[in-house]
C-alpha cells in the first residue's frame, strides 16, 4: 500500500504517538502518554508555518493580459524554505493555514483534557492535510470472550489545491487492525465539510451537531456492530457469502479470473488464518473486518491519482460507499 507522504532529505511530514504507522515512517513518534499540544504536533510533523498564500497568476505573466482571474496557492516548502505552486484556483478560493485546519478540531472537541493528538502529515507533496484526535470513547464487544475493542477518532482534513473542503469526521478504527470503519448510519451523520469559498469561523456549533460529538454516530454503530457479532458464520456460509459477494467471472477476460482468484484467497487468509480476525471470525462481524481490511490495506489505488492513505482514514467517499455496501451485503447474506 502506497503512503504517499511528503519525503525530502530523509525527513517526513508525519508524526504519531505510540507504535510506528504500517509504512514505518514518522519524523516523530511521542509515547503512549505522552503530553502532546497542538503547537507540538504541528511542529513535529513539519506542518507549522507553512504560510499558504495566494498569488494572482498575471503577476507571474505581465507580458499578457489575464482575463482568467486564476491565482496560485503558495506555500512555504517545510524541508528546504523554498516557495511550492500547490495548485491553481480561482478568485473565490480562500486557502486555510495548516493551524487554523487544528484549531478548528481543538473547537470541535472543545479542548477535553480526555481528548489528545494521535497523528498528523501531508500527502499528494503537501497538497492534503490531515490529524487524527483520540476520543475517549470504546466499544469493546464480548469482553469476556472475543474483547474486540474499536476506538474512536475525530480526523480533520484539507486540500491546498481545491481539490477537497475543510472536512471532519468521527471514525470507529479497529484497534487490532487499525481498520477504519467508518459506516453510514441511519440517523447520525459522521462528517461535517467547509467549502474553501466560506470561513471556518462560525461553522463549530454546526460542525458540533452534525458529527454527533454526543455521541449518538458510536452508540448507532456499536448497535449494528452487535448485530453483526450475534450472528453465527460456519464456514460454509463463509463461502457462500463471499462467492455471491465476489462472483467468479465466467469467462476469463484480461486476466479476470487470476484476479478473482487472488482476491478471494487474499479474503479467505484474511478471515480464517490472519492474526487481526482470530478472535472474531465464525461472526457476520468478522466477515466484514476482513472485507474492509482488504480494502484499508490490500487493494491496488484507483487511476486518477487516488490516495490509499486518505481512503484508509475515511475520506474517500467510493471507499466509505463500498463498507456501506460490505454490511449490507453480509447482512442480508448471513441472515
Amino acid at each position: 500500500m502506497a503512503h504517499d507522504l511528503e519525503q525530502q532529505d530523509g525527513k517526513v511530514t508525519f508524526a504519531l504517538r505510540g507504535a510506528p504507522a504500517w509504512h514505518n515512517l514518522a519524523q516523530k513518534i511521542f509515547g503512549e502518554d505522552e503530553d502532546v499540544s497542538t503547537a507540538t504536533m504541528l511542529k513535529e510533523a513539519l506542518l507549522d508555518n507553512w504560510n499558504v498564500r495566494l498569488e494572482p497568476v498575471s503577476d507571474l505573466v505581465p507580458s499578457y493580459r489575464d482575463v482568467s482571474n486564476a491565482q496560485l496557492v503558495l506555500r512555504t516548502n517545510p524541508f528546504d524554505g523554498g516557495t511550492d505552486v500547490l495548485a491553481t484556483v480561482g478568485k473565490r478560493y480562500k486557502p486555510v493555514q495548516n493551524e487554523e485546519l487544528f484549531d478548528f478540531a481543538d473547537a470541535i472537541h472543545d479542548t477535553d483534557p480526555n481528548c489528545r493528538w494521535e497523528s498528523a502529515g501531508s500527502i499528494k507533496k503537501g497538497k492534503v492535510v490531515f490529524g487524527s484526535v483520540a476520543i475517549p470513547r470504546t466499544m469493546v464487544l464480548d469482553p469476556k470472550g472475543a474483547n474486540d475493542e474499536t476506538k474512536l477518532y475525530l480526523v480533520i482534513s484539507t486540500s491546498h489545491d481545491g481539490s477537497s473542503a475543510v472536512q471532519a469526521a468521527i471514525t470507529p478504527v479497529r484497534v487490532v487492525c487499525q481498520n477504519t470503519l467508518n459506516l453510514a448510519m441511519n440517523s447520525a451523520k459522521q462528517s461535517f465539510k467547509i467549502r474553501h469559498t466560506q470561513t471556518v469561523e462560525g461553522k463549530i456549533a454546526i460542525a458540533r451537531q452534525t458529527l454527533g460529538l454526543t455521541l449518538g454516530y458510536f452508540d448507532e454503530f456499536e448497535k449494528q456492530a452487535q448485530e453483526l457479532f450475534n450472528i453465527e458464520i460456519t464456514n460454509a456460509k463463509f463461502n457462500d457469502i463471499i462467492n455471491k459477494m465476489y462472483p467468479k467471472p465466467d469467462e476469463d477476460k484480461k486476466g479476470s479470473l487470476k484476479k478473482w482468484e487472488n482476491k478471494v484467497i487474499l479474503i479467505n487468509d484474511l478471515y480464517h488464518t490472519s492474526p487481526t480476525n482470530e478472535n472474531i471470525k465464525g461472526t457476520a462481524w468478522g466477515v466484514v473486518n476482513a472485507l474492509t481490511e482488504r480494502l484499508d490495506y490490500y487493494r491496488t489505488a484507483r487511476k486518477g491519482g487516488e490516495s490509499l492513505l486518505q481512503g484508509a482514514s475515511g475520506f474517500d467517499p467510493v471507499v466509505t460507499a463500498e463498507k456501506n455496501k460490505i454490511v449490507k451485503q453480509v447482512l442480508a447474506l448471513a441472515k
